[in-house]
C-alpha cells in the first residue's frame, strides 16, 4: 500500500488478509499451532494428570525437558537448512514426519511406557514443531511487505499462540470423552495429528521459492553448512544490537517464566483446590491456559501500536516491568484466583518482549540468516528455561508452594532489564 506521495504504508491485518500468500502462511500456521495444543496438552496429562502415573518435581522438570529441549539440539542445524532449503518443502515435510511422531508417541502412552522412550518420542515430536515454528517465521517477511512486517508478526503469532490455547482446551474436552487413564490419553494425543496434516496439505499450495530464501550464502558442502548453523547465528545476532539486547530481555522472562509454572503446575496438582469458579487440577490448567491465552491476543493486538507510540526500548523496558510486578504481587499470596490473574499478566508481558524480539530480527537480520537467528533464538531460551526448571524442581517441595523461588524470578526480571538497557547503549554508540 502507498501513500500519493508513493510513500509505503503500514498495513493493517484486515489488508493484509487480502494477500493470499498471507492467508495460506496464516493458516499453514494455525493448523500446526492447533495441532501443538492437542499433542502439548495431551502429553502433560497423560504424565501429570494420570491415575496410573505418579509425577513428582523431578518427573515434571523432566516433562517440561521433552517440550523444549528438541530445539536446543536440533536448533543448530535447523537454521542453517531453512536457510538452504526451500521453505515451502520444509513445512510440508516436517509436518508429514511430525505426524509420525506424535503417532509413535501416543502409542507409547496406549501402552504405558514412560521415562526416556516416552520422553524420547515426545523431544523428536517437539523438535520437528520447533523446525515448523522458524520456518514459519522466517517466511513472513517473504509474504508481505517491510513496512507491515512487525503488524504482521505480531498477528500471525498472537494469533497462532490463541490456536495453540484453544487446541489444549480440545485435549482437555476430549480426555474427558475417552478418559484419564493411558488408553483415553492415547486416544486424546493422536488427535494432534489431524493438526499436522492440514498444515502440510495448505503448505501446499505455495508456489516453489516464493517462501524463500532468496539468497543462499552457504557452502556448497551441506554438512559443513549445518555445521557452522549456531556460531553463523550468533555472529549475525550480534551484527544488530537490537537483537542481542532482546536475547537478553528473553533470557530473562525465560528463566523467571519457567519457575513460575513449574510452582504453579505442582500447586495444581499438589496444593490449590477448587475456589468458586476457580477450579484446581488438569481443569484449573485449563482456565490459566484460558487467560494466558487472552492476555496472549491482547498483547498481539496491542504491541505494533506499543512500538509505534513508545518505541521498542520502552516497550520492552514496560513489559518486563509489569511481568515482575504481577509476579510479587499476585504470585506470592499463592491464593488461586491470584495465580491465575499473574499468568494473564506474565504471558501477555511475555508476548509483547517475543514480538519485539521477532520484529528486530526479521527486519534488522538479512534473510540469508534469518533461519540461524531464529534457530538460535528457540535454542538459547528453551535451554535458558530448562535449566530453571530442572535448578527450581530440585529445590521445590511437592505442593509447589516456594515464596523464595518466586522472588528471586521477580529479581530476574529486574535484572533483565538491566541488561537489556547496558545491550541497547552498544547501538547508540
Amino acid at each position: 500500500m502507498t501513500t500519493s506521495a508513493g510513500v509505503a504504508t503500514r498495513k493493517g491485518p484486515r489488508e493484509l488478509l487480502k494477500n493470499p500468500d498471507f492467508r495460506r502462511l496464516l493458516f499453514t500456521r494455525f493448523a500446526a499451532s492447533w495441532g501443538d495444543g492437542v499433542f502439548r496438552a495431551g502429553l502433560a496429562g497423560a504424565v501429570l494428570f494420570n491415575p496410573e502415573r505418579a509425577a513428582d518435581p523431578l518427573a515434571i522438570a523432566g516433562g517440561f525437558a521433552a517440550l523444549l529441549l528438541p530445539y536446543s539440539v536440533v536448533g543448530p542445524f535447523a537454521g542453517a537448512l531453512l536457510d538452504r532449503w526451500d521453505r515451502r518443502k520444509v513445512l510440508i515435510f516436517a509436518n508429514l514426519l511430525r505426524g509420525l511422531a506424535i503417532v509413535c508417541a501416543a502409542a507409547a502412552v496406549g501402552f504405558g511406557f514412560g521415562g526416556i522412550g516416552l520422553f524420547s518420542l515426545a523431544l523428536a515430536a517437539e523438535g520437528i514443531s520447533r523446525f515448523i515454528g522458524s520456518g514459519l517465521s522466517a517466511s513472513l517477511p517473504h509474504v508481505v511487505e517491510e513496512e507491515s512486517v512487525v503488524t504482521a508478526n505480531a498477528f500471525a503469532t498472537t494469533l497462532g499462540s490463541v490456536v495453540a490455547v484453544i487446541g489444549g482446551g480440545c485435549a482437555i474436552g476430549l480426555r474427558a470423552l475417552f478418559g484419564s487413564n493411558d488408553v483415553g490419553s492415547a486416544e486424546t494425543t493422536a488427535f494432534a495429528v489431524l493438526g499436522t496434516l492440514v498444515s502440510a496439505f495448505i503448505a501446499r499450495g505455495f508456489a516453489r521459492g516464493v517462501l524463500g530464501p532468496s539468497v543462499v550464502d552457504e557452502p556448497p558442502n551441506p554438512v559443513l553448512a549445518v555445521a557452522r548453523g549456531l556460531a553463523d547465528g550468533a555472529k549475525h545476532a550480534w551484527r544488530a544490537p537490537s537483537v542481542t539486547a532482546g536475547f537478553v530481555a528473553l533470557f530473562a522472562h525465560r528463566a523467571s517464566f519457567g519457575v513460575s509454572l513449574l510452582v504453579t503446575v505442582l500447586m495444581m496438582r499438589n496444593y490449590f483446590t477448587d475456589h468458586g469458579i476457580f477450579r484446581a487440577g488438569l481443569p484449573g490448567l485449563g482456565q490459566m491456559a484460558a487467560l494466558a491465552g487472552t492476555g496472549l491476543l491482547i498483547a498481539g493486538l496491542l504491541t505494533a501500536r506499543l512500538i509505534r507510540v513508545f518505541g521498542r526500548l520502552r516497550s520492552v523496558l514496560g513489559a518486563l516491568l509489569l511481568a515482575a510486578i504481577a509476579q510479587s504481587a499476585l504470585g506470592l499470596p499463592m491464593v488461586l484466583p491470584l495465580a491465575l490473574l499473574a499468568s494473564f499478566l506474565i504471558t501477555g508481558a511475555g508476548q509483547v518482549l517475543k514480538l519485539c524480539v521477532d520484529s528486530s530480527i526479521q527486519l534488522d537480520v538479512a534473510d540469508e540468516a534469518r533461519g540461524r537467528v531464529f534457530a538460535l533464538y528457540d535454542t538459547l531460551f528453551n535451554i535458558t528455561q530448562v535449566a530453571a526448571v530442572s535448578l527450581g524442581a530440585l529445590v521445590v517441595p511437592d505442593d509447589g508452594r516456594a515464596p523464595g523461588l518466586l522472588i528471586a524470578a521477580t529479581v530476574c526480571y529486574l535484572v533483565g532489564g538491566a541488561g537489556y538497557l547496558l545491550a541497547r547503549r552498544r547501538a547508540i554508540r
